[in-house]
């Protein structure tokens, strides 16, 4: 989650006011002139690499690597439950992704981000030193459609009793951002194929899947508790989020896998039934977080936590979100489609559709 300067104050005076309410590895390749695949038989431990921001990184489902809490002001949020760590497609998951990540941190570009450089870079090292047979993607929503920015927008719409909500405005602005994300998001996944490249294989050699974003809101929560329950937006706006912005989302992702010829998981639906404060008093059965504070924040970041880093879990994919992601990645690689929906079933898990 990206730190917004302008809103950080109104932001913190806002969520006290609700809690009071009741609320990577650079690897050196053994032989890195020789590509990968030739010569002797390929005996290295297949991988699949994760690639992105904080909805695939893991931030929301605790447990996060050492040195990405916030030390030295790596806010990364790499967590153990990941959904690539839920996979079952290969020997090893690799998780590159860093929350806030946009996809000039994921490009071959020489940019920097919580102190991380390019994700693409490290792949390239990585994919030398095992076979990766998947890449997986996710990427955009802190291009041009801001979704942390909105996400606070429409939180501090929900404290104005009067106010018509974040939507209206939204409505308008949301196509439009979209477009302009397009090509920012086209950008990195022909940088990700470049790295690929570099480290020697073909596009045959590999699977490549960009997924779009699950939603972490609903219309179905209480209606009267819902702010004080940890989900403080107005319910109309909510329902704006989840049958109309993110589904748009979905389908300008869909659109650049289609122009890039990568495989696309539409993740829109993923949470559907299980979104934040969809369980009313009890959390137990959702997979996204509500407002989620985290007061220990400043153990591992020091005076940095102080303010949205506190907060960054929040609307996230928790540790059970992750997990039916994570089995819904493994339908579709093994599948071998080139294009599905992650839906909940008669069985109530995930599966790709």
């Amino acid at each position: 989650m990206r730190s917004i300067p302008a809103r950080v104050r109104m932001f913190g005076v806002a969520l006290g006011a609700l809690l009071v309410a009741g609320l990577a590895v650079a690897v050196p390749a053994a032989n890195a002139d020789q590509p990968a695949g030739q010569g002797a038989a390929d005996d290295r431990q297949t991988a699949i690499v994760s690639l992105g921001d904080s909805a695939i990184s893991g931030e929301g489902a605790g447990n996060y690597e050492p040195g990405t809490n916030g030390e030295n002001g790596d806010w990364c949020h790499r967590s153990a439950n990941a959904l690539v760590h839920r996979t079952a497609v290969a020997d090893k998951t690799i998780n590159l992704a860093c929350s806030g990540a946009d996809s000039s941190n994921v490009s071959l570009a020489d940019t920097v981000h919580y102190t991380e450089g390019s994700q693409a870079k490290r792949l390239i090292d990585l994919a030398r030193q095992y076979k990766v047979t998947t890449v997986l993607l996710q990427i955009g929503a802190n291009d041009d459609p801001q979704f942390a920015d909105t996400m606070v927008d429409c939180i501090l719409a929900w404290f104005d009793p009067f106010g018509s909500g974040c939507r209206g405005e939204l409505a308008t602005e949301w196509p439009q951002r979209l477009t302009a994300m397009a090509p920012k998001v086209e950008a990195a996944v022909a940088d990700v194929k470049s790295a690929m490249s570099q480290a020697g294989y073909a596009e045959g050699d590999y699977d490549f899947v960009l997924t779009s974003y699950a939603s972490p809101l609903t219309e179905h929560m209480d209606s009267v508790l819902h702010g004080p329950q940890g989900c403080p937006f107005k319910i109309a706006d909510a329902k704006f989020g989840r049958t109309v912005a993110v589904p748009q989302l979905s389908e300008a992702l869909r659109g650049v896998a289609s122009r890039t010829g990568v495989k696309f998981l539409d993740f829109s639906r993923g949470s559907e039934g299980h979104e934040a404060c969809s369980g009313g008093g009890d959390s137990s059965t959702e997979w996204q977080n509500r407002v989620t504070v985290d007061p220990w924040a400043w153990v591992t970041g020091g005076l940095d936590a102080i303010g949205m880093h506190m907060a960054q879990q929040s609307f996230h994919p928790n540790a059970r979100g992750h997990e039916q992601l994570g089995r819904c990645v493994t339908e579709f690689v093994n599948s071998g489609a080139g294009s599905a929906a992650c839906v909940v079933g008669a069985d109530g898990n995930l599966h790709a559709v």
